[in-house]
């Protein structure tokens, strides 16, 4: 099974994904844990262009062309294989994120992304993707408290430096997808308290 987890900066993701991961477990499911961009060490790399402040001039379709080499490696080296092992693939972002930054948010071609997709990924699409939903202000200033605190890398803000039209673009983008798709698609308040959203995801998830 290949689960994605969603949603903007600051909705949790990363702290959620192994509350998931615990519960899978427990259930008798053997779970791996990846993350995109990353999750291989070619991703690690490319993760570290997209991410880096410094990275703030790119263009959009040289963003998004690196975006689909990332998910490339990581789809052969790292997701088939698990997958063809048996294992329960959860993945903190994938292809729907590429979908709304890239396109809802940066203004490229949604048709072009999906075709990408089509083409090079034979069209791998998670059985289930949790898109932790929250409103921008919230999820960024989570973000940035976080950065502060040091629990979030100072190295990886390209994107919490975004303004705040470009998240709403993105949280617009993402309710969008979960209406077109809502068999796939779980949403979960994410402005609730870390244990709330714990237990609202694993009511999504009951497998």
């Amino acid at each position: 099974m290949f689960i994605t987890l969603e949603g903007i900066e600051g909705s949790g993701k990363t702290t959620q994904i192994k509350h998931i991961a615990e519960f899978l477990q427990s259930k008798g499911h053997d779970c791996i844990i990846t993350r995109e961009p990353g999750g291989t060490k070619t991703g690690e790399k490319v993760r570290a262009i997209l991410l880096d402040p410094g990275s703030r001039d790119m263009d959009p379709l040289t963003e998004l062309l690196l975006y689909m080499a990332d998910r490339s490696q990581h789809i052969k080296e790292f997701i088939y294989p698990s997958l063809s092992s048996g294992k329960t693939v959860l993945c903190d972002r994938y292809y729907d994120a590429t979908v709304v930054y890239q396109g809802f948010a940066r203004g490229l071609d949604i048709g072009l992304i999906n075709r990408l997709h089509e083409l090079v990924f034979e069209d791998l699409k998670p059985d289930i993707t949790i898109l932790l939903d929250l409103p921008p202000e919230i999820g960024l200033t989570r973000a940035w408290e976080q950065i502060e605190n040091g629990s979030r890398a100072a190295l990886e803000t390209r994107f919490e430096k975004e303004t705040l039209s470009f998240h709403q673009k993105v949280r617009t983008g993402y309710l969008e997808l979960a209406k077109k798709e809502p068999l796939r698609f779980r949403i979960v308040d994410a402005s609730n308290d870390e244990n709330q959203v714990k237990n609202d995801i694993i009511k999504t998830l009951w497998i």
